[in-house]
């Protein structure tokens, strides 16, 4: 039976979303895998905006549901952080059993991605509060619940599989 990749990440928010999909689930075939994108689901978009969200989440979590494996791209989103709905989606994978893995760009110390400022040997953000120190790329409730956060793309994640 083939194991089936749910695929995360905000490349649903490219302008050539569906495109990067076909190429990633594409990938998931190569390497023996059934790729899951969100974006393969099928939503009425002619009705009201919070029905919409209501089909996507849960046609979303129903493809997790069927994953056996979640792929997500934890590269920053919008600032410092991974998108929040990635997050949202690992957690969830996480908790229901499936395997999690993530890839990054960089997977170099998340606080290397700042300026801190020392302040009674913490670290601090422009904002005055605390910055993690790990030794992980991303905070430590996401980093702890991947199996493995490769630096690279998918195909490296893939590669591992």
């Amino acid at each position: 039976m083939t194991k089936k990749i749910y695929i995360a990440g905000p490349d649903v928010f490219e302008l050539d979303s569906v495109a990067i999909g076909k190429k990633l689930v594409t990938l998931c075939e190569k390497y023996g895998f059934e790729g899951l994108y969100p974006l393969d689901n099928v939503v009425d978009f002619n009705q009201p905006k919070n029905k919409i969200a209501q089909d996507i989440y849960h046609a979303n979590v129903a493809m997790i549901d069927k994953a056996d494996i979640v792929i997500a791209n934890l590269n920053m989103f919008r600032g410092k952080e991974a998108d929040s709905g990635t997050v949202w989606e690992c957690g969830y994978a996480h908790a229901k059993g499936k395997e999690v893995y993530g890839y990054m760009q960089s997977t170099r110390n998340y606080i290397e991605e700042f300026e801190p400022k020392k302040q009674d040997g913490m670290n601090l953000d422009e904002n005055n509060t605390i910055i993690e120190d790990f030794d992980y790329p991303i905070n430590l409730m996401i980093a702890c619940s991947c199996v493995e956060i490769v630096e690279g793309g998918f195909e490296d994640v893939l590669k591992i599989l």
